[in-house]
């Protein structure tokens, strides 16, 4: 039975890298596709082939980089790499929860150190070869370290509590797993931009001017519950925009990258804004943190019934099955069931953008936020008509075509 399970595994993971570079290949070729009218004018002088071209480069760099992390991963399980590596955890300590966070610990560093190297080519290599790339050498270590720390702090902490939890309640473990992933999933999705966000970036109050007037007026129009406006110095890292709604009940905060102040209007910041605002009164979010505390009890559940099982740790290559083992094991079993529920939720999340654009449209107009995704995603260089079966699979959003055909009735 154990080397039935092996293979059972070891075919999710050849099916799923089989399938991932099949989406790939449809979606470079996607490019080679005539432009529609309403975009032609957009990818003139060059853009085009220059947007091909960062396209291919990435893609190149993630071919390479998946086909060595798919060999690791085969190898590693096949011949017992975890088995070996939870030998090392035992014989540093004798402590249950220690040892998984010795077993993780190592695993984890090890990944890192293997995609550093892609890591730093992208950074500095690709995005620096199409003006993307700002992030100097220190900015990139300190970030990596502070990554690093972040995961040992709160990814060791939340794993050291579900291992106790785990030992302490047996077989209602997973009730309570559950309420403690979601509880600090809601904690994150509360306070992310005072606490975690600011030892990355520096965020400063958004100037009174025009723009911060023109924001205040459309937040009172509607009855948004707006407490703060910040900018956040993303020119640090990257000249590529962006900008997102922060907390939850009636205190909300609008972070708007520097990048974005820069490359567009008043109009068309405000936009882009009463699109997220179109979100928050359609209950999106809500809809959306239902929804995925639903999938964790779901996967806790799952994970509850199987992890006592001897199978989740012989399979791996261990003697003696533990929490750690069997978390590893789980997630590669349960892989297949989130990509399916990745479908269900990015036709989900589609559905909710078309609604908040029609709600920016209706309160604020079409004509400003077809301008600013046109910017969005010429400056970055998007794929103008990605494939639409890697659209289905990938896409948590409409492609730019089918969002401004939406917003013109069309």
């Amino acid at each position: 039975m154990t080397q039935t399970l092996l293979y059972i595994i070891l075919a999710i993971i050849v099916a799923e890298f089989i399938f991932s570079k099949v989406l790939s290949y449809l979606n470079v070729r996607s490019w080679d596709k005539p432009l529609p009218d309403e975009l032609k004018e957009l990818y003139g002088d060059g853009k085009f082939e220059k947007a091909k071209a960062y396209a291919l480069d990435n893609d190149r760099v993630s071919t390479i980089s998946s086909w060595l992390f798919f060999v690791i991963t085969l190898s590693f399980l096949y011949f017992k790499g975890f088995a070996w590596v939870d030998g090392i955890a035992h014989q540093i300590s004798g402590n249950y929860i220690l040892q998984g966070l010795i077993f993780f610990g190592i695993v984890g560093f090890a990944s890192s150190i293997i995609g550093l190297p892609f890591d730093l080519y992208s950074t500095f290599v690709i995005e620096e070869k199409y003006g993307f790339n700002k992030t100097t050498p220190a900015t990139f270590i300190a970030d990596k370290l502070k990554g690093m720390l972040l995961g040992v702090i709160i990814g060791g902490g939340i794993y050291a509590l579900l291992a106790y939890l785990f030992q302490l309640l047996g077989d209602h473990f997973w009730i309570a797993a559950w309420v403690v992933v979601s509880c600090f999933t809601l904690f994150i999705a509360a306070f992310y931009t005072s606490v975690l966000l600011p030892i990355f970036n520096k965020l400063t109050p958004l100037e009174a001017g025009e723009l911060r007037s023109k924001i205040e007026q459309y937040a009172s129009k509607v009855t948004f519950p707006l407490t703060n406006i910040m900018v956040m110095d993303g020119s640090r890292r990257s000249s590529k925009a962006n900008a997102f709604f922060s907390g939850m009940g009636s205190r909300k905060s609008i972070v708007l990258f520097d990048t974005l102040i820069n490359d567009m209007d008043t109009d068309e910041i405000t936009a882009v804004l009463a699109h997220e605002v179109g979100h928050y009164k359609m209950k999106h979010v809500l809809q959306s943190m239902v929804l995925s505390v639903a999938q964790m009890g779901v996967l806790f559940f799952l994970f509850g019934w199987l992890a006592h099982n001897p199978l989740m740790g012989e399979v791996l290559g261990a003697k003696e099955n533990t929490f750690y083992l069997s978390l590893v094991t789980f997630s590669l079993l349960y892989s297949p069931v989130s990509t399916v529920i990745g479908l269900f939720m990015n036709v989900f999340s589609r559905k909710n953008e078309y609604e908040a654009d029609n709600y920016a449209k209706t309160t604020y107009g079409a004509d400003p936020l077809i301008s600013a995704l046109k910017k969005l995603y010429v400056n970055t260089l998007g794929n103008p008509q990605p494939d639409p079966f890697y659209v289905f699979v990938n896409y948590s959003h409409p492609t730019l075509l089918q969002r401004i055909r939406a917003m013109k009735g069309k």
